[in-house]
């Protein structure tokens, strides 16, 4: 067995998705807005709000295309990673290569190379969409494999997976301080666009420093178990989908992905339509939700060794259902939006931070399990065949949500933005029902076996 990955090591590690939490955050959470623009947010139309068939829309279009790209990419890049020969090793050489021009790209995909409303501008986001999904694949993937590689048992990948969950909320978090740096760009006097840019190139920045920081501290070499697979992309896949638990698993994530996507893309709208509430209270709303996580992180790693991950998630479900169901109903109750805001972060923070940690370890012990069952290790194709399911997941939201915000031709439709809630709190009570049929016990059994 190799080394123990010592603790700074660890953390390292973990710094790493802060970079590219950040990153995607940006594009996740104001992709829409930017492309869909309130009367209230002073952003000028770039594409055409148009609608085809009553629901399908340019933006949406652009985004599911490039979801499903994005999607379509994960096996490959799984399968390259799976077979990399390199002396760097087979994760790094990939994370490597990807960081810069993934910083690179999340900044373009908010530059319109022409003023006002073109279709120019809907093909420039498309290509330069589809770029930043092919470079973050080739980061994420393969960091996401390291995970089952760098932990050597449950416990050691329970508590990476915890750390990269801070991580991730640090940079989400992060990302969400957006409208503040934007404003203040605003009373300087640029302009609301290019106040925009700016704000994102020094993210873009920021999110580049950790991307290279695993990259240059973590010899893969020394503290993993890193055997290159020969298996071919699709007969790894299918060999993958042939562990029912796995792909049980992967299913019940898949509507979960759904849920989460049109509610975290839709939380903008909520705060500035339906609480009327200025657009800087995402980043309080964030900050919240993210100490509010961090406080159950240490109670979910423990309660997760007590009673198994798979109850814990199967209470998430549950919560976020709550969660949903609560935020159909925001503006209308009878306290203050204020107030309103606050509970729902209180109500959320339990299942975020549930999510945040234990998926990636699940998946990491069905990849363990595996490699014992049938002697090949190929991790990166179990984090990677989950990704593509989860952006397919991703994909299918923003078709849904860019639909439910253009009903009437503008991102103020409050009908609309209600429905985005009653739609996540749909799906989520499926990825429930899904996750009732995984079977953990098998796996944990058969990890405690080979001890």
């Amino acid at each position: 067995m190799k080394e123990k990955l010592p603790f700074s090591k660890q953390m390292a590690y973990a710094l790493g998705q802060l970079g590219w939490s950040l990153l995607s955050g940006i594009i996740g959470t104001y992709l829409i807005f930017y492309y869909i623009p309130t009367e209230k947010s002073g952003i000028m139309v770039a594409i055409p709000q148009i609608a085809f068939f009553g629901f399908l829309t340019i933006i949406g279009m652009i985004t599911m295309l490039g979801r499903f790209f994005d999607a379509v990419t994960d096996p490959w890049i799984a399968t390259l990673s799976d077979r990399c020969r390199s002396k760097k090793g087979r994760r790094i050489t990939y994370m490597r290569r990807a960081a810069v021009p993934f910083a690179v790209l999340t900044v373009l995909v908010f530059w319109n190379p022409i003023n006002g409303e073109s279709i120019f501008n809907a093909i420039f986001l498309s290509v330069s969409l589809l770029l930043f999904y092919l470079f973050f694949t080739m980061y994420v993937t393969p960091y996401m494999a390291l995970l089952s590689e760098l932990g050597h048992t449950p416990q050691e990948r329970l508590n990476l997976s915890t750390y990269i969950s801070v991580t991730w909320f640090l940079g989400f978090a992060l990302a969400s301080q957006a409208p503040s740096l934007w404003n203040i760009f605003v009373d300087m006097g640029l302009n609301k666009q290019n106040s925009i840019r700016l704000t994102f190139i020094v993210f873009a920045a920021i999110g580049l420093i950790f991307l290279l920081i695993p990259v240059f501290t973590i010899d893969e070499k020394r503290y993993c178990e890193s055997v290159p697979s020969d298996i071919k992309m699709i007969e790894s896949i299918k060999a993958t989908f042939r562990n029912r638990e796995f792909t049980i698993f992967v299913m019940s994530d898949l509507v979960y992905w759904v849920a989460i996507t049109v509610f975290q893309n839709a939380l903008l709208y909520y705060i500035t339509v339906l609480l009327d509430r200025p657009e800087e209270m995402l980043g309080i709303l964030f900050i919240l939700l993210g100490v509010g996580s961090f406080i159950f992180y240490a109670p979910v790693n423990l309660l997760a060794k007590k009673f198994g991950k798979k109850r814990l998630l199967i209470f998430a479900f549950v919560m976020f259902i709550v969660a949903y169901t609560y935020s159909i109903f925001l503006g209308k109750l009878p306290f203050s939006p204020t107030l309103q805001a606050y509970i729902l972060v209180i109500i959320a923070s339990i299942p975020m931070a549930i999510f945040g940690i234990l998926p990636n370890v699940v998946i990491a012990d069905i990849a363990e399990y595996d490699g014992i069952m049938t002697g090949t290790r190929r991790e990166g194709m179990f984090f990677g065949t989950r990704t593509f399911v989860s952006k397919i997941g991703q994909m299918i939201s923003m078709l849904i949500l860019s639909a439910l915000l253009l009903l009437r031709q503008n991102g103020n439709n409050e009908i609309g933005i209600r429905l985005t809630a009653v739609f996540a709190a749909v799906f989520c009570v499926i990825g429930l029902i899904l996750l009732l049929m995984y079977n953990e016990d098998k796996i944990l059994n058969g990890l405690a076996d080979q001890d």
